[in-house]
C-alpha cells in the first residue's frame, strides 16, 4: 500500500497496463474528427462512466484478491514514473565533460553534427583499436563494457540506472521521453560496431530494443547504422581483398584460380583483435567501409524477436526456435 514517502497516484498510474473494451450502441453516433476514433455524443460520456464505475466498484469488493494485485501494480507504476523522473533529471543535470565522462567516451574535435559520427564499440579492446584508427577530427569513440541492460524486461526507471545507458543518452545530447529533442542531436551518424559473431549480434539487438524503445526518432530519421566487418582476408601480391561473406569469398578466389593468381586465405579476427590499422581499412575509413542503415522495421524486428525470446510467452520461443533451428550452420558456444 501506499507509504508516507509515496505520491498521490495518477490516472496514468492507475490506467497502466489496462485495457477496457465498451460496446455501445447508438441511434445518432456524432464521431470527432476526419479519423472517426472519439464518439462525440455527450450523453455518452456520463452513461459509461456510471456503468464502469459501478460495475468496477462492484468487481474489487467481491474479489479481493484481484482487488489487490490492481492496487500493488497501480503503486508499483507510481514509483517507477517518480524514479524515472529523478532519473532523468539527474541525467540531464549532468554536463558533458569531455575530459572524463565516465571514463569512455572518446569525442572527436567538429563541433558540426552534420559531420560527425559516433562508434559505439563492443568492448574496451576494440575500443582501444578504433580510438587510435579514427579520424579524431569528426569520428567519436564510444566503448561498452558487455551487454547493456535488457530493456524489454526492465522499467524506465532502471533502465535509466545503467550505466552503460546513461553514457548513451547523455552522449546523443537529445534526451528521452518526453524531453527528447532530435535537433540536440550531437552526430550525424551513430554506427553500431560489433563482432560478426553470436555475441555481437546479441549486443546489436540489445541496442535497436534500447534505441527502438528510447530514440525512436533517431531511427526514423536514418542516423543509426550498423557496421559490417569482413569475414575474410584475401592476399595475393600486395594486394588486400576483404570480403564480407561467404559468398562472396568464393567468387573472389574462384577469379583468382581462373586467372593463376596465388593467394592465401584468413578468417578476420574480432574487432578486439584487429589493429588499428586494419580496423580503420575494413571498418572505419568513410572512403572503403561498408555500413547498413537500420530502417524502423529493422529496429522493430529486434524489438519483436527480443519480446519474443524474452518475453514471459514460452510458446514464441519454442515456435520462433523451431522455425530458425534449421538455419543455424555453426553455433558459437
Amino acid at each position: 500500500m501506499l507509504k508516507d514517502n509515496d505520491d498521490a497516484l495518477t490516472g496514468d498510474d492507475v490506467r497502466e497496463g489496462i485495457t477496457m473494451i465498451i460496446s455501445c450502441k447508438h441511434p445518432d453516433p456524432q464521431f470527432e474528427g476526419q479519423t472517426k476514433t472519439k464518439l462525440g455524443n455527450a450523453e455518452v460520456r456520463k452513461i459509461a462512466d456510471d456503468v464502469f464505475s459501478e460495475g468496477l466498484e462492484r468487481f474489487l469488493m467481491e474479489n479481493p484478491q484481484e482487488a489487490r494485485i490492481i492496487i500493488e501494480k497501480t503503486i508499483s507504476a507510481s514509483r517507477a514514473r517518480l524514479a524515472a523522473k529523478k532519473a532523468r533529471e539527474a541525467t540531464r543535470k549532468k554536463d558533458l565533460d569531455i575530459s572524463n565522462f565516465y571514463g569512455k567516451l572518446t569525442d572527436c574535435s567538429s563541433k558540426d553534427p552534420s559531420e560527425c559520427e559516433i562508434f559505439i564499440v563492443e568492448g574496451d579492446s576494440a575500443g582501444g583499436s578504433a580510438k587510435e584508427g579514427r579520424n579524431s577530427m569528426t569520428q567519436a569513440i564510444l566503448p561498452l563494457r558487455g551487454k547493456i541492460l535488457n530493456v524489454e524486461k526492465a522499467r524506465l526507471d532502471r533502465a535509466l540506472g545503467n550505466d552503460e545507458i546513461k553514457s548513451i543518452i547523455t552522449a546523443f545530447g537529445t534526451g528521452i521521453g518526453d524531453e527528447f529533442n532530435l535537433d540536440k542531436l550531437r552526430y550525424d551518424k551513430i554506427i553500431i560496431m560489433t563482432d560478426a559473431d553470436v555475441d555481437g549480434s546479441h549486443i546489436r539487438v540489445l541496442l535497436l530494443t534500447l534505441f527502438y524503445r528510447f530514440f525512436r526518432p533517431i531511427v526514423e530519421t536514418g542516423h543509426v547504422f550498423a557496421a559490417q566487418p569482413p569475414l575474410f582476408k584475401i592476399t595475393h601480391g600486395k594486394t588486400r581483398k576483404y570480403v564480407l561473406t561467404n559468398a562472396e569469398r568464393d567468387d573472389y578466389i574462384a577469379s583468382l584460380r581462373e586467372k593463376n593468381v596465388k593467394f592465401d586465405i584468413s578468417r578476420m579476427k574480432g574487432l578486439g583483435e584487429m589493429d588499428a590499422e586494419e580496423l580503420n581499412e575494413t571498418t572505419m575509413d568513410i572512403e572503403k567501409r561498408v555500413l547498413k542503415q537500420i530502417t524502423v522495421e529493422d529496429a522493430r524486428l529486434a524489438d519483436q524477436i527480443f519480446s519474443d525470446l524474452m518475453g514471459d510467452e514460452v510458446e514464441l520461443r519454442r515456435k520462433f526456435i523451431e522455425e530458425n533451428a534449421k538455419f543455424v550452420e555453426n553455433l558459437d558456444i
